[in-house]
């Protein structure tokens, strides 16, 4: 298995009604965070302790929430928030 993103909860059907490009800054800095987490936990499925705090990321137009699961090697986007700004 390797490292990837993916919504989870409520973020998935909250992308419905977002716009395209607000989605694509989202993914662009959610990849940022697999690439991050993957060099950071290069052994990810044999991880024996707690896993990272989540974090709060502005992206222009909102933010999203995410959660890092190291042993799933995944990285959740559990909340989005588009604000149009």
């Amino acid at each position: 298995m390797s490292w990837k993103w993916e919504y989870a909860f409520g973020a998935e059907e909250a992308a419905r009604t977002a716009p395209a490009d607000f989605l694509a800054r989202v993914d662009r800095k959610a990849q940022e965070l697999v690439r991050a987490a993957e060099s950071l936990h290069i052994h990810g499925r044999a991880h024996q302790g707690i896993d990272p705090k989540g974090g709060n990321i502005i992206v222009p137009g909102g933010m999203f929430t995410y959660q890092v699961v190291v042993r799933s090697e995944r990285v959740y986007v559990v909340q989005i928030t588009y604000l149009g700004f």
